[in-house]
């Protein structure tokens, strides 16, 4: 039984945000994003290492965000 799988973002206009994250972590990391948008020809180790920073960073500006509101309930 195929089933359709959806990416769809709770906020849409994180999706710019996202994209702009992606091209600062690739950058920092001395990666060449394609201008063309085709990741095919990448190396996996590289596009692994663009997910994995954007990830960390994620977490990061989450925790932040986290220990802004609930001050040091979360210690």
């Amino acid at each position: 039984m195929a089933q359709s799988r959806s990416n769809t973002l709770v906020v849409p206009q994180a999706n710019q945000a996202l994209d702009q994250l992606k091209y600062e972590v690739a950058q920092e990391l001395g990666i060449q994003i394609p201008q063309d948008g085709y990741y095919g020809n990448m190396a996996t180790r590289d596009t692994g290492s663009i997910g994995g920073a954007i990830t960390r960073r994620l977490v990061q500006i989450a925790e932040q965000s986290l220990a802004g509101q609930s001050g040091s309930n979360f210690r």
